[in-house]
């Protein structure tokens, strides 16, 4: 992350945030209230934080409902499945493409403001289901079942053969499940500080999730005027077979 703004800096920034989101200019919006937020995570100023994520969450909601409203677009196996130009709606990636592939992709239609939904699953489980992954400094999976009945093919990498292209309904509904399971993870008891930092971490790895951003919210609330931990936090592995 590039150097902490000064408190009068994010403040404007975060003007010209509001100015970019009520012209309808969400891409930019999201852009300067994330850089906004982790300076103020920086200066542990919790109440900038709180008051941060609410134009945050409503810029990504817009994004959002913009590619849920184009629907479906690809079904991306090699970047060569990526259209060009890049189009608004819902990309899925499989096998050889994995986690970080989703997140390149997402962060490239930020780049240029194309709203999209970006899914990232992994190989189809023994269980018929398919593990969906999103990356960050966090990574988070969650198992959901396709939107149909799928063959298993033990020789193809994704472990099936499937090019059928989910409905939008499945993907708002898994990604649903992954940010839902991003909240399960988090620790109860854990140091208020911590729980800002996870949640933070959650959303850069699933950023169209809702109740994420209202949870950083309150988090950062039940942050304000508590001390810094005394040590600092080691993180545990917790799966060893996070990319």
């Amino acid at each position: 992350m590039r150097s902490a703004l000064p408190a009068a800096e994010i403040d404007g920034l975060m003007e010209r945030a509001s100015v970019a989101l009520g012209e309808g200019a969400y891409a930019e919006a999201e852009r300067l209230a994330q850089r906004c937020l982790r300076s103020a995570r920086a200066w542990l100023d919790f109440v900038r934080m709180a008051r941060i994520v609410l134009p945050l969450q409503e810029a990504r909601r817009q994004i959002r409902e913009q590619a849920m409203d184009a629907g479906p677009v690809a079904l991306v196996r090699t970047p060569g499945d990526v259209p060009r130009p890049l189009r608004r709606g819902c990309y899925l990636l499989q096998p050889p493409m994995i986690g970080r592939d989703g997140r390149s992709l997402r962060e490239t239609a930020a780049r240029k403001a194309v709203p999209v939904c970006v899914l990232a699953r992994e190989p189809l489980m023994r269980s018929g289901q398919w593990p969906v992954v999103a990356v960050g400094p966090l990574v988070v999976r969650v198992r959901v079942d396709p939107p149909w009945p799928v063959e298993r093919v033990e020789q193809s990498m994704s472990k099936d053969r499937d090019d059928r292209l989910p409905p939008r309904e499945w993907f708002a509904s898994t990604s649903e499940a992954l940010g839902d399971a991003a909240i399960a993870r988090l620790v109860p008891g854990d140091h208020p500080h911590y729980r800002v930092d996870d949640l933070l971490d959650f959303l850069d790895a699933h950023p169209e999730h809702e109740k994420l951003h209202q949870e950083l919210e309150a988090a950062c609330r039940a942050a304000i005027g508590t001390a810094e931990p005394e040590l600092p936090r080691r993180r545990g592995i917790d799966d060893p077979y996070s990319f």
